[in-house]
């Protein structure tokens, strides 16, 4: 059998829509991921008991779970809530948000805890208060360390995120079960739908990598 690149080339425009749906679901999601994972990753270190615990069960929650279970959940979870019919755009963000956010957690509190105390001890002998000396000495020199780890995570993201297609949502790999469906041309589309994929993962690690060396090189001047 022949490889059909004319109808790869008639079917590449779609996929790339698909493709810009993806990257557009997964930064998003992280975004969220970033957000939820810096407040859960402080609540695990803080003295106050219940926040640890709250934080622990979140984490071991969205963990210890599939990101398709998840993805169910909220999905036939959001119209008990809302008395509305589940937005799958809405419902695919809070999914796989909710579970980066677990990921990110323990990546900023490792990240956190890696900090020489003598940083937090520094930073209250000026006069700051615990939550200033957080914001403007703990949280900036952990951000920095932990930056493989979060595009590590933002990777792991862009291909999990083909899980949503689960719920209708047509992303990259939606797109081409719809286009398989109607050409039953498995192996191009298939083959093209991993060449898209395997592009977009490259670009992030090349991008990490720039930030982590940027950010290693401003802190030599």
């Amino acid at each position: 059998m022949d490889f059909n690149f004319q109808l790869v080339q008639d079917s590449l425009p779609l996929l790339l829509m698909g493709a810009a749906i993806t990257v557009k679901i997964t930064a998003l999601s992280v975004i969220v991921g970033i957000i939820i994972g810096l407040f859960m990753g402080i609540a695990r270190i803080v003295n106050i008991r219940i926040f640890r615990i709250i934080a622990a069960v979140y984490v071991d929650f969205f963990r210890g779970t599939p990101l398709l279970v998840q993805i169910f959940l909220v999905y036939f979870a959001l119209p008990l809530l809302t008395g509305q019919r589940s937005d799958p755009y809405v419902a695919a963000i809070s999914a796989c948000g909710l579970n980066s956010g677990a990921y990110v957690t323990e990546i900023f509190r490792s990240g956190i805890q890696s900090i020489d105390k003598g940083q937090m001890e520094a930073g209250r002998s000026l006069g700051m208060t615990w939550a200033q000396t957080m914001r403007y000495i703990i949280i900036p020199q952990a951000f920095k360390r932990v930056i493989p780890q979060l595009g590590n995570e933002f990777i792991a993201l862009l291909k999990d995120s083909s899980l949503v297609s689960v719920i209708g949502f047509e992303e990259l790999t939606r797109r081409g079960q719809l286009i398989i469906a109607k050409t039953y041309a498995s192996v191009e589309i298939w083959t093209c739908v991993a060449i898209i994929y395997l592009i977009m993962t490259l670009s992030i690690s090349r991008f990490v990598a720039y930030l982590e060396w940027r950010f290693k090189t401003d802190d030599k001047h």
